[in-house]
């Protein structure tokens, strides 16, 4: 790497053209503006000026070392002008969360993108488990997790929370034994049995006897499919209530009345001491907001 003082002294030095006039522009002595040249061409290993009496012209190698002089110096330019604006309508953003909370956001991502066309947002369903693992290793900027960060260079907010839903078929009595579900048959999918054994066994305590003696009628691992068999009276299923509010075939749905509801907390976690760019900012509101009319 060239010094950068002596690399932005020999800039000046070409752009004034003179070593008196260089030295005063830099506040340094004429002494040390030559000192500077010749440290720079020591590291170089190549003379950058040939000397005319009081003028100078550049040598081959002194055009190349200007060129990168004056390109480094339209880089910082660049940087400062990007630190002084730090434009909210520009960059990329990426957020994980799960599947129905990834149907519920992203068309509200999706209307934002379009009143700001710089603006990238990758929006990734993925298991709770990565979203800590991603955050640690740069790969997710913001994740959103059903509970508290425990990992010490994490940070979160809490947001509200997400129901679990029993959901059955449009036009079925909301209030619903074990029996019924056992004729009616469970679609599962990725997170189902996991919220089959939550919620069931809290509410039917005397007949669930693990996710092993559920009647399986169909497995669905798309997340925006899931409801389809149920609409369709096939079956059953468990969901959290952001994936039910958004799909289109919520008219064709019944929500189960459960004298044991249950609510995942969700916090909006982030790598702790990290300062957000004003896009980055700008999501994490809209997150709030959205999720916290769960």
């Amino acid at each position: 790497m060239l010094n950068a003082q002596w690399l932005e002294t020999f800039v000046t030095l070409y752009r004034v053209g003179h070593f008196t006039r260089a030295a005063e522009r830099l506040n340094m002595t004429q002494p040390g503006v030559s000192q500077h040249l010749r440290k720079l061409e020591q590291q170089v290993g190549q003379a950058l000026i040939a000397r005319q009496g009081k003028s100078f012209t550049l040598t081959p190698a002194g055009e190349a070392v200007l060129a990168l002089g004056l390109r480094r110096r339209e880089e910082e330019r660049a940087l400062r002008q990007d630190l002084l604006q730090d434009d909210p309508d520009l960059g990329e953003v990426t957020l994980a969360c799960s599947g129905s909370l990834a149907l519920l956001l992203y068309p509200h991502f999706l209307d934002l993108m379009e009143r700001a066309p710089g603006l990238v947002i990758r929006l990734e369903a993925t298991p709770q488990g990565r979203v800590p693992e991603g955050l640690l290793s740069g790969s997710f900027d913001l994740g959103i997790t059903d509970h508290a960060p425990g990992h010490p260079r994490l940070d979160g907010e809490r947001l509200g929370t997400d129901e679990l839903c029993l959901i059955l078929p449009g036009g079925a009595a909301p209030q619903v034994s074990f029996a019924d579900l056992q004729e009616c048959g469970f679609i599962a999918h990725p997170d189902g049995y996991a919220h089959a054994e939550e919620l069931l066994s809290l509410n039917f305590p005397q007949d669930f006897r693990g996710i092993e003696g559920l009647r399986l009628r169909s497995f669905i691992n798309q997340i925006g499919q899931i409801p389809e068999p149920v609409a369709r009276g096939m079956g059953y299923t468990i969901l959290p209530r952001s994936g039910i509010d958004t799909s289109a075939l919520r008219d064709r749905l019944t929500v189960a009345r459960l004298d044991h509801p249950v609510r995942h907390e969700l916090w909006l976690v982030q790598r702790k001491g990290r300062v957000l760019p004003a896009r980055m900012t700008r999501i994490r509101a809209l997150v709030a907001q959205v999720v916290g009319r769960l």
